[in-house]
């Protein structure tokens, strides 16, 4: 019987994914390019994806096995297809492992789909010059071709009625449109305004939605090509939207598009290699963008700065506290984390019946606790790291791994019963304001209280409602929150930022600064922030009290160029990871040396820095180590971590992990 192969890309963690299996002609007559399989690898049955047909020559059919099924549930198109090919070279990852790792869990029989329906209620709202110039330009660009914009504007700009009258007019073209957010929180606020103003339905995508619903919006968007909205985190990329017309990327510098696991992409950078392979606008917006992305679109016509917030609010004025020798006066101990001032800045807030936001980005009540007498801390056996001390559970707990105990009695060194709190998080934060105002109702909002979608949704409803009078929370507060009544805000705790040894440190103190600040005032109150620090010379927060809108960015980049950082270079880390450290710290010991010989040999423009342990070397009982491979010439650096990864084989010891464009040096 004539029999037809084809290369199939296997869901298996080599890269070498690619395999030839065979079909008869009644089975290969079902098969085209993104059809998902079965086929037999070993003793087992697993997922691959049909990659184009078999040009082999000479090849011995008895030694090649057939394929056993075509799925008729889901398969890949073209332009999917060729996204996906393109991240498994640029990402480094094995290509049929990226896909089912991407792919929703088959079910066969999803439940009906859940979905808001606009309601399509006029827009009250103007734009002013500034933001219809945006939408003017971005119009006439063309939507029928690929375009990548940024919407540079300053917190309260009114970048979301730039993004609804742009949706609108796709909408209008009958095409739809994705609309990619950093984090779930933030999926109420954006759902309320599109669902009141827009007349299509609208489908979120995030943790919240069961595998059922995940499903069941994946075999929709393949069959419907009706116009619609897709709200969603960014795995939300991926999705197979047919006649698609624009992507949207909200806050695009958040560190949240970044994925740290598995394949370690952006999802900021995939929408645009997808807009562009669909030949589509995408538009990117932030009031803190990347300092890479403000070197690749400013000073061209696709960046448009927004200086000024939207109906004449003012951005709020920026006081610095100086907490150096705070902890040494009596009656500011009592205070403690916050000062004096913060705290008669507080209780007039609340007088003027207002509400107050406090940020400090560290969970619990103390970073560790220490015993009086000797000194002794108490650290994670599985982690190199001190425990986190939450006073509400009585627990000590490790933020890498799973461990946790119950709060010690006394210390195990010598047996005193002295053991004092050190620094602090949102708990202690939470509990000093509940001393200080007990007749005000005081919530946090973190992941440690926040730990379901339903109750993010409740309480940021009891805010809105000013039920809350003041509301303590870490990063989760500091994104395109629209607060009304806010006109405060503290800081607390921002000076471990500032400290930490990463060429990233001054780009992410500045946009959490700007961010967590852009949420007073949003509504034309005079308003103000409170930043309390050990370090008022920093340069940064002469950034932020004069609200410099690129002042950062130009001292910035030069001293990127000096450190040869991005956007300077481009940057690769390798990761090796094992139980043992002498094993870890030999095999990047040997690796790097090999990297390096390949470097002076064959790709001289490639530098390679290390090996060096991770900030955190022992996590879960298992030690990690680092390479960085940096170049300007991004093909050299490439072809570099090809050669490398094809011919390495790791010890069964050692676990191997490429990150492309880390965002983190960890």
């Amino acid at each position: 019987m004539e029999k037809t192969l084809f290369l199939v890309a296997v869901n298996t963690p080599f890269n070498s994914s690619m395999l030839t299996y065979s079909a008869d002609a009644e089975l290969a007559s079902k098969i085209e390019k993104g059809s998902l399989v079965k086929v037999p690898l070993g003793k087992r049955s697993v997922d691959g994806c049909v990659w184009q047909k078999s040009t082999e020559q000479n090849i011995d059919l008895k030694k090649i096995k057939d394929i056993q099924s075509v799925s008729d549930e889901l398969s890949l198109s073209k332009e999917e297809c060729e996204l996906f090919q393109w991240m498994a070279s640029y990402y480094h990852y094995p290509l049929g492992q990226l896909i089912f790792d991407v792919l929703p869990g088959f079910l066969k029989r999803p439940r009906k789909l859940n979905f808001d329906q606009g309601k399509d209620t006029p827009n009250p709202f103007t734009l002013n010059p500034d933001q219809q110039n945006v939408v003017d330009k971005i119009t006439a660009a063309g939507f029928d071709k690929f375009t990548k914009s940024l919407v540079h504007g300053v917190t309260g700009a009114g970048k979301t009625l730039i993004y609804l009258d742009l949706i609108q007019k796709i909408i209008a073209e009958k095409k739809s449109v994705l609309f990619l957010l950093p984090e779930i929180n933030l999926t109420p606020q954006f759902l309320k305004t599109f669902e009141t103003y827009l007349n299509v339905p609208i489908y979120s995508y995030n943790s919240s939605i069961s595998n059922s619903d995940k499903f069941g919006l994946w075999k929709l968007l393949q069959e419907d090509s009706s116009p619609k909205l897709i709200l969603g985190v960014r795995s939300s990329i991926f999705l197979p939207i047919k006649n698609l017309g624009l992507v949207i990327v909200d806050e695009e510098h958040d560190q949240s598009f970044k994925q740290d696991d598995r394949c370690t992409y952006n999802a900021r950078d995939i929408a645009i290699k997808r807009a562009s392979l669909l030949k589509i606008p995408v538009v990117l917006g932030s009031a803190t963008p990347m300092v890479e992305t403000y070197k690749a679109f400013v000073g061209t016509p696709n960046y448009y700065p927004l200086e000024k917030r939207a109906q004449e609010a003012k951005l709020p004025d920026i006081e610095l506290v100086d907490m150096r020798g705070r902890g040494r006066v009596e009656s500011e101990k009592e205070l403690w984390p916050y000062s004096s001032e913060s705290v008669f800045k507080i209780k007039k807030a609340l007088e003027r019946d207002e509400q107050v936001l406090v940020f400090i980005n560290r969970l619990g009540y103390a970073s560790y606790l220490q015993c009086n007498s000797c000194g002794h801390q108490f650290s994670c056996p599985n982690c190199s790291t001190n425990l986190k001390y939450f006073k509400r559970r009585s627990e000590l707990v490790c933020q890498t791994c799973e461990f946790k105990m119950p709060e010690p009695e006394m210390c195990p060194e010598c047996m005193n019963i002295q053991l004092t709190p050190k620094g602090f998080g949102t708990e202690k934060a939470h509990d000093a304001l509940k001393n200080l105002f007990p007749d005000k109702v005081i919530e946090r909002f973190d992941r440690d209280e926040i730990k379901t979608f339903i109750k993010l949704e409740e309480t940021l409803n009891l805010f809105h409602d000013k039920k809350i009078d003041i509301l303590v929370g870490t990063q989760m507060l500091s994104k395109g929150h629209n607060f009304e009544n806010v006109n405060l805000v503290i800081i607390l705790g921002i000076d471990s930022q500032l400290n930490f040894p990463d060429f990233r440190s001054n780009e992410r103190v500045y946009q959490t600064l700007t961010q967590v600040s852009g949420r007073a005032g949003r509504f034309g109150k005079k308003a103000e922030v409170l930043v309390h620090t050990l370090a008022p010379e920093n340069k940064i927060f002469s950034y932020l009290q004069n609200h410099s809108f690129d002042d950062f960015y130009k001292d910035e980049i030069p001293l990127r160029v000096m450190c040869s950082s991005p956007p300077v270079k481009k940057i690769i880390l390798i990761y090796f990871n094992g139980k043992s450290q002498a094993e870890v710290i030999k095999e990047s010991s040997e690796q790097s040396e090999k990297l390096r010989d390949m470097a002076y040999n064959h790709f001289k423009g490639v530098d390679i820095l290390g090996p060096r342990p991770s900030m955190i070397e022992k996590k879960v009982n298992k030690f990690t180590w680092s390479l960085m491979i940096r170049s300007d010439d991004l093909n050299q650096l490439h072809n570099l971590i090809n050669s490398f990864s094809k011919n390495y084989r790791p010890p069964h010891s050692i676990s191997l992990k490429i990150d492309v464009d880390p965002y983190y040096f960890d």
